[in-house]
């Protein structure tokens, strides 16, 4: 069995009900992706349901004022994060007339948004097969491999952006994506993973070599 195939059944499985998950809607999936950038999901959802409960489409969040956007934010930090989601609300409303880019190359050009969440959003709501590459990718891919080139490194980022590429399931990229994110998130866990009950564990490297602590590199 491939390792998209396996991937995708352990998710089947494994995955936790997460609001988000619920819909393929740009903007839902924007706003979550913006949210949970240097946010762990737990500290994440409540801001994403009030944000959701009080901006429910994207027109009613380019109308709000700044200072309202600030302060639903108020607690999560990065506040550059909640400048750049009102501009770019702003933006799909005024210069896309509400309709958000339908395919990675565009959705580069909203403000705040890089190749990891325009590749998120491409994937779950447009089906291009284009590979997120975030912390949880990088531990997986890095472990199963035994891959030690840096991952905070240019040349990192390229490796494993190709890697994940050419393992991405091109007829279902959006669970692919999901998939490799969330194990990254509850099973191949930076401390304590549980490898005793993984789906990978007689073909991965790093428990080959008992380089799980090794694994990922950082410079």
């Amino acid at each position: 069995m491939s390792f998209s195939k396996i991937l995708n059944h352990w998710y089947s499985n494994n995955k936790r009900e997460l609001p988000w998950r619920q819909t393929t809607d740009p903007y839902f999936i924007w706003l979550s992706e913006i949210i949970l950038q240097q946010t762990q999901v737990k500290q994440g959802l409540p801001y994403y349901q009030s944000f959701t409960k009080a901006f429910p489409t994207v027109f009613h969040l380019a109308k709000a004022s700044e200072s309202d956007v600030l302060k639903l934010w108020q607690g999560l930090g990065y506040y550059s994060r909640a400048r750049n989601l009102h501009a770019s609300a702003k933006y799909v409303v005024d210069e896309l007339q509400g309709e958000f880019p339908n395919n990675y190359k565009d959705l580069l050009q909203l403000k705040g948004v890089g190749d990891y969440t325009a590749s998120a959003i491409a994937s779950i709501c447009f089906n291009e097969a284009t590979a997120v590459v975030d912390g949880n990718v990088y531990r997986v891919l890095s472990r199963y491999f035994g891959i030690d080139t840096p991952v905070n490194s240019s040349k990192g980022f390229r490796e494993f952006k190709e890697l994940a590429q050419e393992l991405i399931d091109k007829e279902n990229p959006a669970d692919f994506n999901q998939a490799i994110m969330e194990f990254g998130a509850v099973q191949c866990k930076p401390q304590n993973p549980e490898c005793n009950r993984c789906p990978f564990q007689k073909s991965c490297v790093a428990v080959r070599d008992k380089r799980i602590s090794e694994l990922p590199v950082k410079i």
